[in-house]
């Protein structure tokens, strides 16, 4: 599954599932464009270090995907776009009367309207080079909900959603858009968390994991950054030219119950 001579861009990829991403698609021989609302010189490291590991281009570019304009302003900036890999989001966890209105108008934006903004502007490109692929990470929740997350579950519905739209509206092009619905992935945010969440119920790593953090994925295992990319990797490829305005699970079997 070769991605060579193909321009991919990665919304929120300067770490977590992002960067995992970008590092599998620069493996398949995809240039690759990394991006942050950041601009530090760590940040453009990250995309040299991948060129120089895997042999391509690539390059970092800086737009908050808050903002309308620097969404599309990323696609300009990128001189090219093959392939387009939305990941950017945050969360909030509250009770919906009690949910802070700047946290969800934060969220709905960068886990939402960026993915509208970035397609946008990116499938005249697309069309113009005659082939394309977006890929837009969403999430379990964006095919089943959980209490305390109205903004985040909204949002990746929404992205599912938009994701089957804009599928419907290629189906007679050489362009594919599908949605990626991971479950809990194994990130360094999230291992960061293990520490305090072993001392808060006194458990082991082991019970911590299984008993608490992953009680609605079956396997009891995270799921990795690189299953991520590879999974991204594959609906990029030719022979995943007839899947399009799907969702594909990537959760340890959380939405089958």
């Amino acid at each position: 599954m070769t991605l060579a001579g193909k321009s991919a861009i990665i919304t929120g990829s300067n770490s977590g599932i992002g960067l995992g991403i970008a590092r599998e698609m620069a493996r398949a021989g995809a240039n690759v464009v990394l991006n942050s609302f950041t601009d530090r010189e760590e940040d453009h490291a990250l995309a040299a270090a991948i060129a120089e590991e895997f042999g391509v281009d690539a390059q970092y570019i800086k737009a908050d995907m808050s903002k309308g304009d620097e969404c599309r302003d990323l696609i300009t900036k990128a001189g090219g776009c093959d392939i387009l890999v939305n990941n950017a989001g945050i969360q909030h966890v509250a009770p919906i009367d009690e949910f802070p209105v700047e946290k969800w108008d934060a969220i709905i934006a960068i886990n939402m309207n960026s993915t509208f903004h970035t397609m946008a502007a990116a499938l005249p490109v697309m069309r113009e080079r005659g082939w394309g692929r977006i890929v837009n990470i969403a999430s379990a929740h964006g095919l089943t909900a959980s209490p305390y997350k109205a903004a985040y579950i909204a949002a990746k519905h929404g992205v599912v959603g938009m994701s089957k739209t804009v599928a419907l509206e290629t189906a007679q092009e050489p362009i594919t858009c599908n949605a990626i619905c991971p479950g809990y992935v194994l990130t360094p945010l999230v291992e960061a968390q293990i520490p305090d969440t072993m001392r808060e119920y006194n458990m082991s790593r082991e019970d911590v994991v299984k008993n608490v953090m992953l009680t609605r994925q079956p396997s009891k295992e995270f799921a990795t950054v690189e299953q991520l990319g590879g999974t991204t990797v594959f609906l990029c490829s030719d022979a995943a030219a007839q899947i399009t305005g799907t969702t594909i699970s990537v959760d340890g079997g959380w939405t089958a119950l």
